[in-house]
């Protein structure tokens, strides 16, 4: 471990507020913290030492004196090095494990605690990166971060895809840029496929890769019947599924450009002939179809996030019923719904909750095949539950 010549500043935890950190929880929050002049004084995203009270140390954290999660842990050593050496070492660990989970370089790289690197996100695509940080501490280090890709993956593009709402928690604007290389064409690799992928301009980092598993469980039930991919964006359900043999596909989404790079995506992989697209609200797009007596053998609903923050969830609990209820009453009898939730508010059994309501409002029966969340490239920091944000339900339909 490389020891940094000068001290990090100090920041101590007030008496009594301890126990959480002292279990290795990887936050402390701002009512833990005695917020002295100095420590108010420190930049968001300074690199600090946090000790307790009673003098234990508990190592190398990142500081912003301005949001509620004041501090995130970075290292046990309170005296590491936070520089590109540091981050290529904790880089290097992340990418051994993806090595070890997939043949080729399309993956989460980095999903933030979990991995050691608090609020930051990365996504690759064989030789192109997108890049979130959602931390003032990460922002602060994206240059020496992306020297540290550099020497690790030799990527030809990376791009920062700044514009998740959480960064204005951390007092940060929302952008999206270029941090090495030139635009141009990016794939994302799947089932042997592949997908047009636009960083720049398309949702979020570009790709949902946590979602791979499902997809490959969905594809084989969907061989030989209809499937409707509604809230498709560009159309990883739908193309997986007819590259598996779906007789035909139908993709449903509110945006044109996401349409149009799912469609330009079966084209290259030689699906056009089966998959079709409907731009539309998915809700209204799918209340419609029930009336006219549309029915599908495969139904997925995959929407982005109902619940934006704590007091969203009321709303998006009752938001998901109502989908569930929609989706449900599309699905011909034997056929199967697959229906998940991004929205790290909504607990699983809420969830759960929510979407068998749904179907009884349908009045429909089922039998629930498969529940899980995120694939193993977005592993879950066991003492941050919150982290586990995707829940993903699959019924078969009576």
């Amino acid at each position: 471990m490389v020891r940094r010549l000068m001290p990090h500043p100090l920041i101590r935890l007030l008496p009594g507020r301890d126990r959480r950190v002292k279990t290795g929880h990887p936050w402390a929050f701002s009512n833990e913290i005695v917020m002295t002049p100095a420590a108010k004084a420190l930049p968001p995203g300074a690199v600090v030492r946090l000790e307790g009270d009673d003098g234990q140390r508990h190592g190398t954290w990142l500081f912003n004196p301005h949001s509620l999660i004041a501090a995130r842990r970075l290292d046990r050593d309170p005296e590491a090095a936070i520089d590109a050496a540091w981050l290529r070492g904790r880089l290097g660990t992340a990418l051994a494990l993806r090595e070890r989970l997939f043949d080729a370089p399309h993956y989460r790289l980095v999903h933030a605690e979990a991995d050691g690197l608090p609020g930051l996100v990365i996504d690759r695509y064989g030789d192109a990166l997108a890049l979130q940080a959602n931390t003032a501490g990460m922002e602060a280090l994206t240059p020496a971060l992306v020297e540290a890709l550099q020497g690790l993956a030799g990527p030809r593009l990376i791009v920062a895809r700044n514009d998740a709402t959480v960064r204005g928690l951390e007092g940060l604007p929302q952008e999206t840029r270029l941090l090495l290389g030139e635009a141009g064409p990016v794939h994302a690799e799947e089932g042997g496929l592949r997908f047009a992928v636009d960083l720049l301009g398309g949702q979020k980092t570009g790709w949902f890769f946590d979602q791979r598993e499902h997809r490959a469980r969905v594809a084989r039930l969907a061989a030989g019947g209809t499937m409707l991919d509604a809230f498709c964006h560009t159309g990883g359900f739908g193309l997986s599924a007819a590259a598996a043999g779906a007789a035909r596909v139908t993709l449903l989404d509110r945006s044109a450009h996401a349409l149009d790079l799912a469609m330009a995506s079966a084209a290259e992989n030689g699906l056009a002939e089966r998959v079709s697209a409907e731009r539309g609200e998915a809700l209204e797009a799918l209340e419609r179809m029930g009336q006219s007596g549309t029915r599908y053998d495969m139904v997925v609903a995959d929407p982005p996030a109902f619940a934006k923050s704590r007091k969203d969830q009321p709303a998006a609990l009752r938001a998901y019923g109502k989908l569930a209820r929609l989706a449900a009453g599309l699905v011909a009898p034997g056929g199967f719904l697959f229906i998940a939730s991004c929205s790290h508010h909504v607990a699983p059994g809420e969830f759960a909750d929510a979407v068998i309501w749904g179907i009884g409002r349908a009045r429909r029966e089922g039998r629930l095949l498969f529940q899980g969340g995120a694939g193993p490239d977005h592993p879950v920091h066991p003492l941050l539950p919150e982290s586990a944000y995707l829940k993903a339900l699959l019924f078969q339909l009576a």
